[in-house]
């Protein structure tokens, strides 16, 4: 008994000498749900906790950016978040209601790498990740994958299109790759032409509304063609025996960003920075890239060739400059053309 008091006073004399064991500080992240969160986590979030031990980062998948941004103005007065993840047009409305801190070089200087497209003004938040719309279509169907979005007009695939209507985002981008392709040139002020040729594919539509989404209809070959988003698109391309291909058409796409956001007197302070200053580098956003096909902002990282033809970063010349708050702005007008003009014509 004396040698066991012998010890453990030796022990809590070797621990008063060394010091406390200092506690780590926990970064809350708030973001979508289901394979994102799976991926992000494993890619990003685990890596950084292994790297070091004064932060540690908890994320909680709360849903879409929707659901997020009802959080944070639940929790205004006292903030659970530190970080938010969230679309572009979301983050801005965030930033609008004065929930989010500014992200500049003053906060991580990686800002300065990043793609002009994920430095929105207007919106506090930061581009981290870069999505894009892309055509599905049935390897079933199509012994060669088409390469122009005019396949989805083919008199043939009547009831064999999925298109999912404004005010989803994807309903949104589609009328302004089709007002491009029409000749329209500023859809600012108009994307009467591409209304119109839409109105034409009414009749070749299976859905504007797919359940429980986009690609299900492709995989269960209920559908020939449909609109999707590209990371998303490329998991599902994936799987074993998978009956859905992807396609970045020769006329174009546009970017999704994903935004993330410092929530305003989040409880973490300024630990919450040494999170996203390495969310931006260059080694994060390559190994997400990896897990899933979601290209970097970061414009110095340098993409290997078996990911970079499977993102946007492949082909940069494809995408459409669409400043994602000028097309905020124009939804409401955009989501009437489509009741008016579009899906009435089913």
């Amino acid at each position: 008994m004396k040698t066991s008091i012998k010890y453990a006073c030796l022990v809590a004399g070797a621990l008063t000498l060394a010091g406390p064991v200092a506690a780590q500080t926990v970064v809350t992240v708030g973001g979508y749900g289901e394979l994102f969160a799976e991926k992000y986590k494993k890619a990003v979030i685990d890596r950084f906790n292994e790297s070091q031990k004064e932060v540690r980062v908890e994320y909680y998948a709360i849903g879409s950016s929707a659901q997020i941004l009802g959080n944070l103005r639940a929790q205004k007065s006292a903030p659970q978040l530190d970080l938010a993840v969230l679309d572009i047009s979301v983050s801005k409305a965030g930033t609008d209601e004065g929930l989010f801190d500014k992200i500049d070089e003053t906060v991580s200087k990686r800002v300065a790498d990043l793609n002009p497209q994920a430095r929105l003004e207007g919106a506090a938040g930061i581009g981290f990740t870069l999505d894009n719309v892309v055509m599905l279509y049935s390897k079933k169907q199509f012994a060669t994958a088409p390469t122009s979005w005019s396949a989805m007009w083919d008199p043939a695939l009547r009831n064999k299109v999925t298109v999912s209507a404004p005010p989803e985002i994807l309903g949104l981008a589609l009328s302004i790759v089709v007002d491009k392709m029409e000749g329209g040139t500023d859809f600012k002020a108009s994307t009467a032409k591409g209304l119109a040729k839409l109105a034409e594919l009414a009749p070749n539509v299976l859905t504007f509304d797919p359940k429980p989404d986009a690609y299900a209809p492709i995989l269960s070959n209920q559908a020939s063609l449909g609109v999707g988003w590209n990371a998303r698109a490329q998991y599902f391309a994936d799987q074993p025996d998978s009956n859905l291909g992807v396609v970045l058409p020769k006329e174009g796409s546009i970017f999704q960003i994903n935004t993330l956001n410092l929530v305003k007197n989040r409880p973490s302070g300024e630990a919450a920075t040494k999170f996203l200053d390495y969310a931006l580098s260059p080694e994060a956003q390559i190994a997400f890239a990896k897990e899933v096909a979601y290209a970097p902002t970061n414009m110095k990282a340098v993409v290997p060739e078996e990911i970079a033809k499977r993102t946007a970063a492949g082909a940069p010349e494809r995408m459409i400059a669409v400043n994602a708050l000028d097309l905020a702005a124009v939804r409401d007008r955009i989501v009437q053309e489509w009741r008016r003009s579009v899906i009435s014509r089913k």
